[in-house]
């Protein structure tokens, strides 16, 4: 479970100015019209009051702020679009105002840029010190203090409104909705806009989303990091409430650590029980309950083939060089691809202790980079340019250049066979087996995809796959829905997001392969439905 340490304790939060109480005195001076109290007045619990005195508080030596970057990750329920519509307020025409400053909120879709403006346009016309001074422009999405001409805007990645603005304050709402390449460029215009001015702010505020190759993860692990002292960035302020794959999701203890708002009756902890006791029983209720609720990270898969942090316990270095010195036996698994889709070669050597070691080596043509990419929403350009993908000539998959690794990885290692799907396979295996390399069938189908993903899947759960981390092949396994028969056997498949698994299935491949130690398969070798491989 994670949570801030300093939130429920200001006594650690430094003020040498009074900055942070100067904030904290102009949200509690605001109203808002949904609190019944006498006089209506904004809400600021202490959770929410310590946020802003750990924002604006510390500063450096000349009075500037030390905090540019805030991630709020919080369970839904928890008014962060109140805070967030204060913060605007606090900025537009509070103690933080600049002349002629520029507000951002930004969101993935209008409907949900609209939210936080609202709840801004809803405050000031509530509150009529407030509707003398500002004007609200609903159908622009602008509120406007002209007498120091600061202005607030929203904005969504279904435009193009964030291009040649300078904002002095950004608050990228929902980041775990910022899919595709839209969201991405728009992160780009204000990411890169906030380097324009001094003393700028970033605002992440955002429940938790799913996968770990996309935006939002990067940008929350990052706070996670500095959150547990595992980085060191006095600029960052993490305010990380989440729920950890080994917490108990059923403990109402841990339902209240990780929403700061229960103990101030927010969110409704009977609605909490009555959802938990569904989640009980229904795994799309349970995902639902977790991502929202109790703030958990989730694997981009609905129907995961394995638990992500069960598969990352394998992530421990593969040394090539210790491999191919051994001269272990080693099997390859092939999936080549259409014209612009990932191919992989994943090798596979057995670890002498009941598990497998494997690495892949993945194909992308280079013109089809930066498309691709975009279309899965993950950063093929940066893979390549780590080495995680080799990007080839053109904009169609270079076969030959994946036969050369074959070929390469054969004279290197101990290669016992070289598994294909023969559907893109039959040329290259033919070239191969000419040349004495023992290129075999290994068809996709449930006959013989059903036994290989069963033994993937024992090796990964009794933290007998160590892959290295290559995150290629993480996103692939993420990837990975999951098909169920009557009979029991499990099939993998992409399900309707289309992402890519490709990885996946040929790590399937050479650890079946691998298992069965070759007995019984020859060259022509194909998988009949009453047999798990015959000759």
């Amino acid at each position: 479970m994670l949570v801030p340490d300093w939130i429920n304790d200001a006594s650690s939060i430094a003020d040498p100015f009074g900055y942070g109480e100067r904030a904290v005195k102009f949200l509690r001076a605001l109203r808002h019209p949904k609190n019944p109290a006498p006089g209506n007045p904004f809400q600021l619990d202490p959770w929410q009051e310590n946020i802003i005195r750990a924002i604006y508080g510390p500063r450096h030596e000349d009075g500037t702020r030390i905090v540019r970057r805030v991630v709020i990750n919080v369970p839904r329920g928890n008014r962060k679009t109140s805070l967030c519509a204060a913060i605007n307020l606090l900025h537009l025409i509070g103690p933080e105002r600049l002349p002629g400053g520029l507000i951002i909120s930004a969101a993935s879709a209008h409907e949900q840029a609209m939210e936080l403006f609202q709840e801004t346009a809803m405050i000031v016309q509530f509150d009529r010190r407030l509707a003398k001074k500002l004007q609200v422009r609903e159908y622009v999405s602008r509120i406007a203090y002209n007498e120091l001409k600061t202005r607030y805007i929203a904005v969504a990645a279904e435009g193009n409104a964030t291009h040649g603005k300078t904002p002095n304050v950004v608050i990228a709402d929902e980041l775990h909705a910022w899919a595709g390449a839209k969201g991405l460029r728009m992160w780009e215009a204000l990411d890169s806009a906030l380097v324009k001015v001094k003393g700028t702010l970033m605002i992440v505020a955002t429940t938790s989303g799913r996968g770990q190759e996309n935006l939002a993860w990067q940008t929350i692990d990052y706070a996670i990091k500095v959150q547990k002292g595992q980085i060191h960035d006095p600029a960052t302020l993490p305010v990380i409430f989440m729920l950890e794959p080994e917490d108990d999701w059923q403990d109402e203890r841990l339902w209240s650590e990780v929403n700061p708002g229960m103990a101030h009756g927010y969110p409704d902890i009977t609605g909490f029980r009555d959802k938990a006791r569904k989640a009980e029983f229904s795994p799309f209720e349970r995902d639902g309950f977790l991502q929202f609720n109790l703030n958990r990270w989730l694997d981009s898969s609905t129907s995961p083939f394995v638990e992500m942090h069960v598969y990352d316990e394998g992530a421990a270095e593969v040394d090539l060089d210790d491999l191919e010195m051994s001269q272990e036996p080693c099997w390859l698994g092939v999936d080549l691809s259409k014209n612009e889709d990932l191919t992989v070669i994943v090798a596979a050597w057995r670890d002498g202790h009941g598990g497998f070691i494997v690495h892949p080596f993945f194909f992308c043509p280079a013109d089809a980079l930066r498309k691709r990419g975009e279309l899965h929403g993950v950063d093929y350009v940066s893979w390549a340019e780590d080495g995680f993908i080799t990007a080839t000539p053109g904009n169609t998959v270079d076969l030959q250049a994946v036969e050369d690794q074959i070929r390469e990885l054969c004279a290197r290692f101990a290669v016992q066979e070289v598994a294909f799907d023969p559907t893109f396979g039959r040329v290259m295996m033919a070239n191969l087996n000419a040349d004495g390399i023992p290129a075999v069938e290994f068809r996709q189908g449930w006959a013989s995809m059903a036994p290989a993903v069963k033994e993937l899947e024992r090796a990964v759960i009794s933290g007998g796959l160590r892959h290295g981390g290559h995150p290629v092949l993480r996103w692939n396994f993420e990837n990975v829905q999951v098909e169920t028969d009557r009979a029991g056997n499990r099939m993998m498949h992409k399900g309707r997001s289309g992402n890519k698994i490709d990885g996946a299935v040929a790590t399937a491949m050479a650890v079946a392969r691998a298992a069965a130690g070759g007995e019984r398969f020859t060259t022509s070798a194909t998988w009949f439905e009453d047999d798990f491989f015959t000759v």
